[in-house]
Order: structure tokens, then C-alpha cells, then sequence
């Protein structure tokens, strides 16, 4: 049948970039007003900065199968050398070591690590034989994969950068068909050890978050201030909120972050309990979408890269949202596509790129060349 439209926009997954630019378009809404009702210095940016990401992922979606899958181990190898480079060189900011000053761009290593988990895990298990997978090498092999960077990643100190990378690992490796009781086992060490890890291996800082996170009131001025004011700004809002441009918490500077980790307290101060609705089902449409490619994907290695990106974009939403809302501590995870920052809207990005190209390798033939 016959169409006015051309055949490269007619076959692009609409099913998830309209909702994408209807919610970068509301963030940009969002950073407006954070920034005191002008497109500087936030909402210009965010909008540049998802033009030029959106050009990456349009690029990655011509990437072939079999390049991808070369390219896996080498891409691994050497995101973990910058974060080493972060040990030994890395640039200082808020009291954490977290980038690498590389001249027109600074750059954040760990963040790249998120999908790179993700993409080298799914690698390993596609070529792991069906029988091997409740041995010892199913598990030793890609736990050491997952841990040396966590290991670096909470040196720098970033708690939940290294949470996200063990949850993406964890996904991948659940997906792959691990013995649930490795899960469990998993899971009770980490119940015995968490004292041990809150004591001794957590800053003063992160411990603070970790107790005032229970009781936040506790600390009202102090540590308990980002969760409560939060806590405020999004019941102020109401049903319908204040209207657009008119939030009091973000304006008159109580809300810390208004364009960054608390960013959904500021839309919904503003827009109320509609606006986060609208977010949650828009976050939930880009997810539905992702999880349909994974489950179309025509072989073991597109699934689990698929279900992994999936994975990562759930973990930035998931807990940004507990966390303004005083379900979790306060970790500094941004929510995707929302927030201002150049590190985490690359990041999610790269997942969108993945999704998108595994949806180009289910259209086409089971397999693919270099760039096709």
C-alpha cells in the first residue's frame, strides 16, 4: 500500500519517540521554570544536549550485530581504564572524584559503565553453552566483570552510580538463566553484610543518608533538609498544582536541585498530582516499548542487551522517584530526560540508541554486517 510518508520516518519506532520528545519537550518546561522563567541557563541546554544525544543514537541504530559484538569487549576494557584514570587524574567536584577533564569535555566514566555492564554481560552469556549455566563459570567470570568496577565506582565516592551498575549486571544475569538459589544466597550474604558495608565501608555523608532517610525529620536543617523540602514541594502541588511557573519551593530557592535530582518535585509543585501522572505513564510507554523489543529479539545476545538497557532506564526512574518522595536516601540519581545534566541524558540515550538498533536488527535478517 502506498504512502505520502517516506519510508525511513514511516519505519521509525514512533511507539516510543513521540513520548520521548513530548517528555524531554516537559522537562525543558520544567528547567524553564527552575531557572527563574527563562530558557538559560537550564532549558537550552537540556534541549542541545538531547539534539545532539538523539544524533548519537540515530548513528548507533546503523551499527551491525556482528560490530556490536566485536566491539563489546574492547568497549568494556576501556571505559574500566578511565575510571582508573579518574583514580589517579580525575577532576574534584562536590567533594567527589568523579571525572576526567578532557578539554572541550568532561567526562564521567562511570556513567558509561552503566550500559557497558549491560553489553558485555549480555555478550558473555550469548556465547556461554546452555549447559554451563549452573556451573561456577556462569557466575565467577561475570561477577568479577561487575564488582572491579562497582569497586572503583565507590572509591570516587558514587553509591548510586555502583548500585546501578550491580543492578543492570544483576538483570542480565537473571535474564540469562542463573539458579534462582545464587540469587537468594546472594541476597542473604548481603542482608549479613550490610552492617558491616554501613559501618565501614560508607562515608559519614552516605550514613547520614542512610539514617536520615528513616527518620528525616530527625534533622530538619541538616541532612533531613533535601527530603523534606522535597516532601513539600509535592504535596503543595495537589491535584491540579500551582500552575506553570508559579512553584514557591524552587523560586524562592527551599528545594536544593530544582533542576537536577529533585526535578520531579519541581514539576510537581507546579503541576500537580496530573503532571506526575503524566510523567509515570510516559516513562511507563518508552518502558513497554523497550520490553517488546527484547521479547521480539531473534537470538540470546539482542534479548538480553535489549532487557538490560531496559533495566538501566528503569533503575534512574524507579529511584529518583522513591527518592524525592522519601522512599529512598538520597543516592543523586537524576530522572531520565527530565533533569539537567549532560552525563545522565548520554547515558540513557545510549540506551535508546541500543533499543533502537536491536529494533533495526528484528526487522532485518537474523544477521548483520559491520554497518548496514
Amino acid at each position: 500500500m502506498n504512502t505520502i510518508v517516506p519510508a525511513p520516518i514511516a519505519r521509525q519506532p514512533w511507539e516510543m519517540l513521540f513520548p520521548l520528545f513530548v517528555l524531554v519537550a516537559f522537562g525543558a518546561a520544567v528547567l524553564y521554570s527552575a531557572g527563574g522563567g527563562g530558557m538559560q541557563p537550564f532549558a537550552i541546554s537540556h534541549l542541545v544536549r538531547f539534539a545532539v544525544f538523539m544524533t548519537m543514537a540515530s548513528v548507533m541504530v546503523m551499527f551491525g550485530r556482528d560490530f556490536v559484538r566485536f566491539m563489546t569487549y574492547p568497549a568494556y576494557a576501556v571505559v574500566l581504564l578511565l575510571l582508573v584514570a579518574v583514580e589517579a587524574i580525575g577532576a574534584l567536584g562536590g567533594g567527589s572524584q568523579r571525572w576526567l577533564n578532557l578539554g572541550p569535555i568532561v567526562l564521567q566514566p562511570s556513567e558509561l559503565m552503566k550500559p557497558v555492564i549491560v553489553l558485555v554481560l549480555a555478550r558473555f552469556y550469548s556465547t556461554l553453552p546452555a549447559g554451563m549455566i549452573v556451573d561456577w563459570r556462569a557466575l565467577i567470570p561475570p561477577a568479577g566483570l561487575i564488582l572491579v568496577p562497582m569497586a572503583l565506582v565507590l572509591m570516587q565516592p558514587d553509591l548510586g552510580t555502583a548500585l546501578a551498575i550491580g543492578f543492570g549486571g544483576a538483570v542480565v544475569m537473571f535474564l540469562a538463566g542463573l539458579p534462582m538459589r545464587w540469587f537468594v544466597g546472594a541476597g542473604a550474604a548481603a542482608a549479613v553484610l550490610a552492617p558491616v558495608a554501613f559501618f565501614f565501608g560508607l562515608q559519614e555523608y552516605q550514613q547520614r543518608r542512610v539514617t536520615t532517610f528513616l527518620d528525616p525529620e530527625s534533622d530538619p536543617l541538616g541532612a533531613g533538609y533535601h527530603i523534606m523540602q522535597s516532601k513539600i514541594a509535592i504535596g503543595s502541588g495537589g491535584f491540579s498544582g500551582k500552575g506553570f511557573n508559579e512553584g514557591s519551593q524552587s523560586h524562592l530557592n527551599y528545594l536544593p536541585e530544582p533542576h537536577t535530582d529533585f526535578v520531579f518535585a519541581t514539576m510537581a509543585e507546579e503541576w500537580g498530582l496530573l503532571g506526575g501522572l503524566v510523567v509515570i505513564v510516559i516513562f511507563g510507554l518508552i518502558l513497554r516499548w523497550g520490553l517488546k523489543v527484547a521479547r521480539r529479539s531473534n537470538d540470546r545476545f539482542a534479548k538480553l542487551l535489549a532487557s538490560g538497557m531496559v533495566a538501566t532506564i528503569f533503575f534512574y526512574v524507579a529511584v529518583n522517584l522513591m527518592m524525592v518522595m522519601g522512599l529512598a536516601p538520597v543516592v543523586g540519581i537524576p530522572l531520565p530526560f527530565m533533569s539537567h545534566g549532560g552525563s545522565s541524558m548520554m547515558t540513557n540515550m545510549i540506551c535508546i540508541g541500543t533499543l533502537m538498533m536491536v529494533n533495526r536488527w528484528n526487522r532485518e535478517s537474523p544477521r548483520a554486517g559491520l554497518i548496514s
